[in-house]
């Protein structure tokens, strides 16, 4: 059985093996271990797949069985699988190793990882309803295993899962999902091919045979055999890197070795292919397979706040940081390449919008994400990602910057976070990068590169920064280049750009991408030249050429743009004397001075020495002059203030002028120098032409990357344009919508206005005014009312009620206290009504008027019912109370309340009924000790009789007599009732 591919194997020794570098062991027997994840109808699928699996799965091949399961119901799972299998069956204990042909299932109420071949159980953190343990399984699956992974979806509803075959994918391993077709819930099927990176759709009767297919190809004994000669391996390869070029236009030869040969030979397990040579044969034949492998090097393994304890510090010392020189108002820029499905892109969007919330800024950002995955692109727009992502997105942040879709399985990002971001093809490698950054975000991607790339990159990154910028790479990535970038944060892997870079590296990017010249093109007057304290021009040029007599000197920029003039230059130039105008130096060089001066200018920018060329003939007035050149590069302290200068001396040679120098030589001697001078002349030409190819290639290179610029802005606008169709599209959805409730709210309001006019009921609504809002046809026969009263105050209105003038009043007490009320009443006709107003409540329970019913009850009205009689009774005791020769008090029994008393116990006693009514009995001093406390009270209510024959009171007037005082309960159906009669004694003699 082969331990290692053929790739890995030989680059061990020099990088050291990728996985021992990452501290996992590498274990002896390597055998794959497929992860199941079902839930709903999982178990007929599971069936099904250990039926159809051989019990001996050489070379081997473990199974770990994650389904939901009932917290607080024990499974059966285990039994029911043994019977399909002869397989080694367990439900997993805490810390089980895992061996080959076994089977693992997952406990109740239990989340379960692996960790150096073992299974560890756990407690699960998220509520029930909300756990994801397929997902936490694949990744921590991924983790300790990579490309020996294998992971399976059956059937199920929502979308766990979706997010570990993506980590499973990522390193290499093999995702499976089951045919939808043949599913009782295909939720979880479609959104796990939902994310593209599925290999294998199938049904499950064939599951099996790919897997053994895939393990026999990848870990079996066939792989044992040697691989061929490494120059035929090493051309192999590169016929694949050039197929690759050619159908996707991306290149790959300058990725590691070690990623590339992994998922090109699982590429070859998958279409079982055993020599390097016939997989070349099949890119050439299928493009399909090309696409494929193009997408299997692309995969991005990407996450929400991946490496939170990074995050944390970006979100503590990198943002506070860009913030911290960053004026009111002013954008923010920040590029994220290689932004994968996009979730580092908007991570970084969820800390900045947070950061401007809490400190109250309104500082415009612009994210660029750019990817050359288009299909990842395409999902980081939608922005909606699978539910498991609750799993690295913290509760607070998924309420406040997500939407949850509506099947309950996804969650969509807001749209003013969504708005921040723009995603765009792009490739790091080829295409010119964005600039004037405040934040570049590139995580693990350089670990892919190789040195020679990973510099580039790191030189490019310094271009696009601004100084000061931040830029934010993965764990395992670093930066050794301290002349481009200090350490803000070395374990987070922050580090800042640093301001004027000399390294070779910053030099280059800017050959390859340069930016726009600072310096204006021409002469400043000198009176500009002396605003903000700079030094003037004439001040630095004669300082110069103080000691230099006899000699012409100009002061230039690179360009050539003249400065300043001094001294006698119409020899040579032909400019008059003083501050120049918009003139430039190489166009108005004579004859002979042209060339050799732009190349000499050229090499002192480039080199910033000294160059001098001597004895050059320059036409001056139809003559030939000796002339000697120098070009000086100004201190940097004098020219600081507007960029490179350079001071060109221009001074006769000693030689004499020769008149006839275009004359033919008379001796083998001037023929020696004729020859020499037109060679000198011929190499000054050269070094001309080569300076002006050179500005010219610079030239094209600042074309082609404002030309990218334009592109990439151009794009931005089309995808803008995209954006705007797509939220016409939406407006349009949501129009269409609208029109359907209105018809549908027109629908309920007929609905309404029928069973209304139907209940025969009258109604009548008012708003807090009391202003007639709506009403029913059978209102109009207690309230004069015609269409136009609506907005009309309802007391306004004449109504037909006799006997009642309290409507008002009644209204506005129940809008006060929210207290519904009815009563009766009577109309001029003789119809009764039942009266009722209650408040107006709206969905959101505000008060927003009230409404007045009427129900006809004249029928029941003319039928005597109990209440008549009740009410006949009640007159009856009405008038025997107020008639009778003895004083009555009436108590509530449970309060001991006075709630009536007669006339003539007030003409007895000469108080008035205020001094009775809702009083405690016991604290009416005038009734003497009959009843002094609420204990004789409470021995009252017990007893239910109470007799004192000589009781003297006291009346109003001071006047002493003597009362027998009785005292009875009787009992409601309710409540209890007592009657106290109080007699005069002298009467009672009397009788």
């Amino acid at each position: 059985m082969k331990k290692d591919n053929c790739a890995e194997k030989e680059m061990g020794a020099k990088t050291g093996n990728t996985e021992r570098m990452a501290g996992r062991p590498v274990p002896e027997n390597k055998f794959l271990i497929v992860g199941i994840g079902a839930s709903a109808g999982g178990l007929a699928a599971l069936e099904t797949f250990f039926l159809s699996m051989p019990d001996n799965t050489e070379p081997g091949m473990a199974f770990v069985i994650v389904q939901h399961l009932a917290p607080d119901h024990r499974s059966n799972l285990t039994n029911i699988i043994k019977s399909y299998t002869k397989m080694e069956v367990f439900e997993v204990q805490d810390g089980m190793e895992v061996r080959p042909n076994c089977v693992y299932i997952i406990p109740p109420a239990k989340d379960m990882s692996l960790l150096n071949g073992k299974l560890l159980l756990l407690i699960p953190e998220a509520p029930r309803g909300q756990r994801l343990p397929i997902d936490f399984f694949f990744r921590s699956l991924a983790q300790d295993i990579r490309e020996r992974a294998v992971c399976i979806i059956l059937s199920g509803s929502g979308s766990d899962g979706s997010q570990g075959i993506r980590a499973v994918k990522g390193e290499g391993g093999i995702t499976i999902a089951q045919d939808p077709e043949t599913t009782e819930h295909n939720g979880m099927p479609r959104s796990a091919i939902a994310t593209g990176v599925v290999d294998f759709v199938l049904p499950i009767n064939e599951m099996p045979v790919k897997l053994m297919e895939y393990s026999g190809h990848a870990f079996g004994k066939r792989r044992i055999a040697q691989p061929g000669p490494k120059a035929k391996a090493d051309s192999a390869m590169k016929k694949i890197f050039i197929i690759l070029r050619s159908q996707t236009g991306n290149d790959f030869s300058q990725y590691k070795k070690t990623t590339t040969y992994r998922r090109i030979e699982r590429r070859m397990a998958i279409n079982q292919i055993e020599k390097k040579e016939d997989y070349v044969k099949c890119l050439r034949q299928s493009e399909e397979e090309t696409e494929a492998l193009y997408y299997d090097l692309l995969i991005g393994v990407t996450q929400f706040f991946r490496d939170a304890d990074a995050f944390k510090a970006l979100e503590e010392i990198g943002i506070p940081k860009l913030f911290a020189d960053k004026p009111e108002g002013s954008s923010l820029r920040v590029w994220v390449p290689c932004c994968s499905t996009g979730e580092e892109a908007y991570s970084l969007a969820i800390l900045l919008s947070e950061y401007l919330d809490a400190h109250n800024l309104d500082n415009p950002v612009q994210i660029f994400a750019t990817d050359i995955d288009s299909r990842a692109i395409a999902v980081a727009r939608l922005g909606v990602y699978p539910a498991g992502i609750a799993s690295d997105v913290s509760p607070g942040r998924l309420n406040r910057f997500f939407t949850a879709e509506p099947q309950g399985n996804a969650y969509r990002i807001n749209k003013n976070v969504r708005d921040i971001l723009i995603f765009s093809d792009h490739n790091i490698v080829r295409n010119p990068p964005f600039s004037r950054l405040d934040l570049l975000s590139c995580r693990n991607f350089l670990i892919y590169l190789n040195n020679d790339l990973q510099k580039k990159l790191i030189g490019l990154f310094h271009y696009s920064l601004n100084p000061g910028g931040v830029l934010f790479l993965g764990n395992s990535e670093s930066i050794n280049e301290s002349t481009l970038f200090a350490k803000l944060d070395h374990k987070a892997k922050l580090f800042l750009s640093k301001k004027n870079a000399s390294d070779p590296q910053k030099i280059n990017s800017q050959m390859l991408f340069p930016a726009a010249a600072k310096l204006p093109h021409g002469v400043l007057p000198e009176a500009e030249m002396r605003i903000q304290g700079k030094k003037p021009v004439r001040e630095m040029a004669e300082q110069a050429l103080l000691n230099m007599k006899d000699m012409a000197g100009v002061l230039v920029n690179s360009r050539g743009d003249i400065l300043y003039l001094h001294g006698r230059s119409g020899l040579y130039l032909e400019p008059a004397p003083g501050v120049a105008e918009i003139n430039n130096i190489l166009k108005m060089a004579r004859e002979g001075l042209k060339y050799e001066l732009a190349a000499a200018l050229h090499i002192a920018a480039e080199k910033e020495e000294i160059v001098r060329r001597n004895g050059l003939n320059v036409r001056t007035n139809g003559q030939f002059a000796h002339v000697n050149l120098s070009v000086y590069p100004m201190a940097q302290e004098d020219a600081k203030d507007y960029g490179a200068l350079f001071l060109i001396v221009l001074d006769k040679a000693s030689q004499p002028t020769n008149p006839e120098a275009g004359a033919e030589p008379t001796d083998g001697q001037g023929e020696d120098i004729r020859i020499e001078a037109l060679m000198r002349e011929l190499h000054a030409k050269e070094d001309y032409l080569k300076a002006a190819n050179e500005e010219l290639e610079t030239s094209n290179e600042e074309l082609q990357s404002i030309n990218e610029e334009m592109h990439s802005t151009n794009e931005e606008l089309e995808m803008s344009r995209q954006e705007l169709q797509s939220i016409n599209e939406e407006l349009s959805s949501v129009n269409a919508e609208l029109q359907a409730k209105v018809s549908e709210l027109n629908s309920l309001n007929n609905d309404m206005k029928n069973m209304l006019s139907g209940t025969g009921v009258g109604t009548v609504f008012v708003d807090l005014q009391l202003r007639i809002k709506r009403f029913t046809p059978a209102a109009t026969e207690i309230i004069n009312l015609i269409d136009i009263d609506i907005g009309r105050p309802v007391a306004h209105i004449a109504s037909n009620l006799t006997g009642y003038g309290s409507l008002i009043g009644d209204i506005k007490k129940v809008l006060h206290t929210l207290v519904s009320m009815e009563a009766e009443v009577r109309t001029q006709n003789g119809k009764w009504y039942l009266m009722g107003v209650r408040p107006y409540r709206t969905l959101d329970n505000v008060i927003e008027g009230a409404v007045i019913t009427f129900v006809d009850i004249t029928e029941l009205k003319e039928i005597r019912t109990a209440k008549d009689v009740l009410a006949d009774s009640e007159l009856r005791f009405r008038r025997l109370f107020e008639t009778a020769r003895d004083g009555i008090l009436m108590l509530d029994a449970n309060t001991g309340e006075i709630t009536g008393v007669n006339q003539f116990l007030i003409n007895l006693l000469g108080y008035t009924e205020e001094h009775f009514i809702m009083k405690k009995i016991w604290d009416i001093g005038f009734l003497g000790d009959v009843i002094a406390n609420k204990q004789k009270f409470k021995e009252l209510r017990e007893k239910e009789y109470l007799r004192y024959d000589n009781l003297p009171l006291e009346t109003a007037a001071g006047r002493q007599i003597d009362v027998e005082f009785i005292c009875s309960v009787y009992k409601l159906k309710d409540s209890k009732v007592i009657q106290c009669a109080i007699r005069e004694k002298n009467r009672q003699k009397e009788r």
